[in-house]
């Protein structure tokens, strides 16, 4: 057994093996001593080896998945080795020979932080990337997927946007070709995500490899079909397609065809203003607080991950732009419509991730049910948005993705019964009257259990041991079990089995008989139930393709709902997002503040408005909200490009098509960086990229340094700001000396916050 270990283990260095022994997985030797502190389990030894005991821990098979999350959490990958012959297998395999050896066992798939797929290992509401960076022809792509969803897209990067885009995307893995580690620059800006790196042979990352690899999983001649992709793009791709076939080798990966991110189509937004707005957690890094949070009134998971995807990447075309908005609008001007949708939508459970996991093979009975449900649900959705003519065109097209689902719905509420295992393998899932022949089985199963109780009964009254017991565990069986003091009073006619700490165990022909029909009946049952699981899956892969655009429905609907609920019990107005240079918030509010005081007080609003004054010198004292109010006009921004409706009395914007923000004070020691260095770093990256559509926010640029130093900084940053980015923004300082700029600075105003 050892041989075939440390065989199937040399294939996998990088990982830890959990080898499958009956109804546990083995760790062994080093994999043991890492893993059993991790996960605060025994650790012991089984035999030895070059003359030292051999280090083992193990799990149970049935709690695995918790353990797993632990691992993943540690930063552990775990490559699954089960059993896959059972004994008779292993009998024909090698017939009459008492030297067949240990059953065979392989990897059926390696657990990365960034190829999760089941419910236990994820967080619901938010998309598990794996990314791929890759370089070829001078460019670099990106790539991106989510196997828990089937999601798979791809864009062109460069060096200064790829830690915004991966701080957008939030991967939990990200794969890179080793030859670009050794480039100084480049490490230093993956170094947020040292952690997630899993750098791998540059052969993986070459882009005619890749593109071959991806017409074929594809089943394409060409990639024409899916868009124009550069080298790049290709290379980062294909190295995920190679990478989840490498880790999932047991399974027919479902993923949906690429879609290409065009560059510019989206707002650009850098790690560091994403953190100091605290889009998506707060700068403690907990979500609560965060702006996500705030606005998150979604129902369903798939919603929640939806709204979160357009939170980080909000869309810079005001056509787009409209269109969402409109879908919210309709929601809007309808309270019963949208409580009623929203009423349905929470009886939806996550079948984006449901059919994924099925078509995976590791899907069971709960994500059949959650099929049932949230497919029966469409058709009372189509029916609630059947308004030809008022539908915007986005829920309009929604409306239809919905589909029909009727008869895979009517199969499978008489196929699933009431109350369902997790696992196919458990059993006990097909409702009666589905199968005629598994409806006979579990009858002759039941009825043989019936007679095991009555034979308890009768070799009771005939020992005259009334504490007498027939007991099954899945070493030896059904057994006969007494205490030591009655064992005198059992007959010739039963067989002592096992002697038990208190207790003897026994069994007899007639109960051996008795367990063999009992056997039979349960394993004929258990099969017919795996077979008929599996006609299911078939059934519901083979309407993929519809299922998945409902989902995809389903979310949209969800998001817009879930919107206009915001903005009706917000107060919430349309904004209005076109092409020009204006920026102009009448009555804005921070829409995190706000519902951090509501039970304690009225939110102070504030009119921003910056037409032929493209930059405002804000001025006041310490606590008068200056801060507050530069975060407050950025997050409108966002909240109005994504597509939402926005906390104010009205809002009139230009498109931003990238937004920076140099807010709070926090050092980089990890990098050797103080405070003072974080801020000019961030600084320069500004006033190097923004342009003239951009929105700056930039909070007491200056402070950290002497106070002369620190007000020729600010004044110089001011001028550049003004006189090369020309670009919207809002400048808060201390430094009054500023305030002389405006006569000299023509589309500069001063602005002061008063308590």
């Amino acid at each position: 057994m050892m041989v075939q270990y440390h065989e199937i283990k040399q294939a996998h260095p990088g990982c830890l093996l959990f080898y499958r022994m009956g109804d546990f997985y083995e760790l062994f030797f080093e994999d043991a001593l890492a893993a059993a502190p991790a996960l605060d389990i025994a650790l012991t030894k089984r035999g030895r080896h070059d003359g030292a005991d051999i280090p083992m821990c193990g799990v149970p098979v049935h709690t695995a998945e918790a353990y797993l999350a632990r691992l993943i959490r540690a930063g552990f990958k775990v490559a699954i080795c089960e059993q896959v012959e059972n004994p008779a297998e292993a009998r024909r395999r090698a017939p009459g020979s008492s030297k067949r050896g240990p059953l065979k066992r392989a990897v059926v798939r390696i657990v990365t932080a960034g190829t999760l797929t089941e419910d236990g290992l994820l967080e619901p509401r938010r998309h598990n990337y794996l990314a791929g960076i890759a370089e070829a022809g001078g460019r670099i792509g990106l790539a991106w997927l989510d196997l828990s969803t089937g999601d798979f897209a791809l864009s062109p990067t460069t060096e200064a946007a790829l830690p915004g885009d991966l701080a957008r995307l939030s991967p939990g893995e990200i794969l890179v070709p080793e030859r670009l580690l050794t480039r100084p620059a480049l490490f230093e800006l993956l170094g947020d995500w040292k952690a997630a790196l899993t750098p791998l042979a540059n052969p993986r990352f070459d882009s005619e490899p890749a593109r071959r690899r991806l017409e074929a999983f594809y089943g394409v001649k060409t990639l024409d079909g899916f868009g124009a992709f550069s080298r790049a793009e290709l290379a980062a791709a294909g190295a995920l397609i190679d990478y989840v076939a490498a880790t999932q080798p047991a399974a027919t990966v479902p993923l949906m065809p690429p879609r290409r991110v065009a560059p510019g189509s989206v707002m650009q937004i850098d790690a560091a203003s994403r953190r100091n707005l605290e889009l998506t957690a707060t700068l403690a890094g907990e979500r609560k607080g965060s702006l996500l949070a705030t606005i998150d009134r979604t129902a369903t998971a798939s919603g929640a991950r939806l709204l979160a995807d357009h939170l980080a990447a909000p869309l810079t075309a005001p056509e787009a732009i409209a269109a969402r908005l409109d879908a919210v609008q309709f929601f809007a001007d309808r309270d019963d419509v949208r409580e009623a949708v929203r009423d349905r939508l929470r009886h939806c459970p996550d079948i984006e991730r449901a059919v994924t996991r099925l078509g995976l093979g590791r899907g069971g009975p709960r994500d059949l049910a959650a099929l049932r449900d949230a497919l029966g649900e469409t058709a009372n959705l189509r029916h609630m948005l059947a308004a030809p003519g008022l539908l915007p065109w986005q829920l309009a097209e929604a409306q239809q993705r919905l589909g029909e689902h009727g008869a895979l719905v009517e199969r499978l509420a008489r196929a699933l019964a009431m109350d369902l295992p997790l696992l196919a393998r458990d059993g006990g899932f097909i409702a009666a009257g589905y199968a005629a022949e598994l409806d006979d089985c579990r009858e002759l199963r039941d009825e043989s259990r019936r007679l095991i109780a009555a034979l308890q009964a009768r070799y009771a009254e005939a020992t005259g041991v009334a504490a007498l017991r027939i007991r099954h565990n899945h070493v030896i069986g059904f057994y006969i079990e007494v205490s030591a003091s009655q064992a005198g009073k059992l007959g010739a006619d039963f067989i002592h089995r096992q002697t038990m700490a208190g207790a003897l165990r026994y069994t007899t022909v007639e109960l051996g008989e008795l367990a063999s029909k009992i056997a039979s009946a349960a394993d004929r049952a258990l099969a017919l139930e795996l077979r008929l699981f599996e006609d299911l899956v078939g059934e519901v892969l083979v309407r993929r393709g519809g299922i998945v655009m409902a989902a995809s429905a389903l979310a949209a609907i969800d998001v817009a709902a879930a919107l206009a609920e915001l903005a009706a019990a917000g107060g919430w107005v349309r904004p209005a997002v076109e092409e020009g240079g204006w920026f102009e918030i009448r009555a804005g509010r921070h829409p995190t503040v706000e519902t951090a005081v509501a039970g304690s007080g009225a939110f102070v609003a504030n009119d921003c408005v910056l037409g032929d004054d493209r930059i405002w010198l804000v001025t006041g004292p310490n606590m008068a909200g200056k801060s507050t109010f530069l975060r407050q006009n950025a997050l409108i921004a966002i909240l109005a490009q994504m597509g939402s409706f926005v906390p104010a009395r009205s809002a009139r914007i230009g498109a931003v098509d990238r937004l920076f923000s140099r807010v709070g004070a926090a050092d980089d020691l990890a990098r050797g960086r103080s405070t003072f260095m974080v801020e000019m770093v961030e600084t320069a990256a500004i006033l190097n990229q923004a342009g003239a559509n951009a929105f700056v926010i930039l909070d007491e640029i200056g402070r950290g340094t002497a106070t002369f130093d620190g007000l020729s900084i600010a004044w110089a940053a001011l001028e550049h700001l003004h006189e090369v980015n020309r670009c919207r923004g809002l400048f808060a300082t201390h430094y009054h000396e500023l305030t002389a700029l405006a006569a000299k600075l023509p589309r500069l105003a001063c602005q002061t916050l008063r308590v």
